[in-house]
């Protein structure tokens, strides 16, 4: 196609656009505060990761514990809402937005930033069944915005939320295992197209990819684990057949309704914690410590793999399946489950990594079906859980072929029609439960 064809059929005034000097300096601005934000994300993951290897191992083996005892989770998680309590009461910000109520929403403000890092760290390594990934974009949301006036985000509207993005998508550029999920995780959530769309993309990508890039230098030379969403070994998968998708289809309609039901219970549990706040913060919290518990003793195992975000758990179910007996799943499944929704309305942190462990846990639970496969099992299983708790089926397809590495070239099939799957029965089961909340929100669709 000539040159001035292909200009001709670009939307108009998006070749003005992409040469205002305003939007260069835009894009110089994006670049230029992935360094700072992905810097301060890095040690952010870092501290976390740290805390809960000391709360969760280190410390039971100096009270000589092989490993957390049963009861560990409950005065963890005690301790937990009571140092959540006066945060999410008292400070600008009030730790973030609850997690329920999605990722995205207004732009996080520079005064909010020390109550999302504090109630974070507060939650997160204690046992919290939630993720850093909300953390992280109102922490990079915030860094970001810091480099404008508020007399600047005042004249100029629209230049909050674009900041606020591109901050967002530097500081999750890794902990999703690669910096090109959380730019599709934008544009999804943003539900933009056109010359919007381009003009929200750059950005996000510019600054993702300097984020992306510092993660993986300062990961080498410090040597610190930052704790990201990653399977460092999957079963060996095969060409779907009919037998996958004769019991995928229906596996991911179970995996979308587990998924609604742990956000219905949040969207119940955020209505309880409105009212005297900090008291029934703390008592959010201890029942949450209670399933983690209740998890250990039914099943003999570690509480660790009830608490926390997931990513390490996700690992060892991936690399060993067989080694968790169906009822230990399920198992799982329930204890997890519940400490999750209850979390999800109560506590601070991202809903998206203990979804995936759980969509995880219910595909290799399936997989001894007959037709099945465990392999096909643990790919419809993330790629569904990922849809039904945000809705974005592109993002959830991209970030499980990222999991599963050079295995989901042939898993492709299975996980688009998972995810689609998956993504569709939230949203219906959503319309009967109750009002139609989007779980992910972009720069346009606030979520609080």
């Amino acid at each position: 196609m000539p040159a001035e064809a292909a200009g001709a059929s670009q939307p108009p005034g998006l070749r003005e656009l992409l040469r205002s000097p305003g939007y260069g300096r835009l894009l110089l601005v994006s670049a230029l505060i992935g360094v700072p934000v992905s810097l301060a994300a890095f040690g952010f993951v870092s501290l976390e990761h740290e805390l809960q290897h000391w709360v969760w191992e280190s410390l039971p083996k100096e009270w000589g514990y092989s490993r957390a005892p049963w009861w560990w989770p409950l005065p963890a998680l005690a301790l937990a809402g009571l140092l959540l309590a006066p945060i999410v009461t008292r400070m600008p910000g009030r730790g973030g937005h609850i997690p329920v109520h999605g990722l995205g929403g207004p732009p996080t403000l520079p005064v909010e930033v020390p109550s999302v890092v504090l109630a974070a760290l507060a939650g997160l390594p204690l046992g919290a069944v939630l993720g850093p990934e909300a953390p992280l974009m109102a922490l990079g949301s915030g860094l970001a915005l810091l480099t404008v006036s508020a007399a600047k985000r005042a004249s100029s509207p629209r230049l909050a939320p674009l900041l606020g993005t591109a901050g967002s998508t530097a500081a999750i550029a890794t902990i999703f295992g690669s910096p090109l999920v959380a730019a599709v995780l934008v544009i999804e959530a943003a539900g933009l197209g056109g010359a919007q769309l381009t003009v929200l993309l750059l950005p996000c990508l510019l600054s993702s990819g300097v984020g992306a890039l510092v993660f993986t230098g300062f990961g080498h030379w410090t040597g610190l684990s930052i704790g990201a969403l990653s399977l460092p070994s999957v079963p060996r998968a095969h060409l779907p057949d009919a037998g996958d998708f004769l019991w995928g289809i229906p596996l991911a309609v179970v995996v979308a309704v587990v998924m609604v039901a742990g956000q219905t219970l949040g969207h119940r549990f955020a209505a309880f914690t409105a009212h005297r706040t900090a008291v029934r913060t703390v008592l959010c919290a201890v029942l949450v410590g209670a399933c983690v518990a209740g998890y250990a003793l039914a099943t003999g195992r570690s509480p660790e793999e009830a608490a926390l975000s997931g990513q390490a758990t996700l690992g060892q179910l991936a690399a060993d399946p067989s080694d968790w007996p169906v009822a230990a799943l399920l198992a799982l499944v329930l204890f997890k489950g519940l400490g999750w929704g209850v979390a999800l309305g109560s506590l601070r942190g991202g809903p998206i990594f203990p979804a995936v462990l759980l969509g995880a846990a219910l595909g290799v639970a399936a997989g001894g079906l007959p037709g099945l496969g465990v392999e096909a099992g643990l790919a419809a299983g993330i790629s569904a859980a990922g849809a039904a708790v945000t809705r974005l089926p592109v993002t959830s397809t991209v970030l499980t072929t990222v999991l599963l590495g050079s295995q989901a070239a042939d898993s492709m099939p299975l996980l688009i029609v998972a995810s689609v799957v998956a993504s569709v029965t939230a949203a219906l089961v959503h319309r009967v439960a109750g009002p139609d909340r989007p779980a992910v929100a972009g720069p346009d669709r606030p979520a609080r």
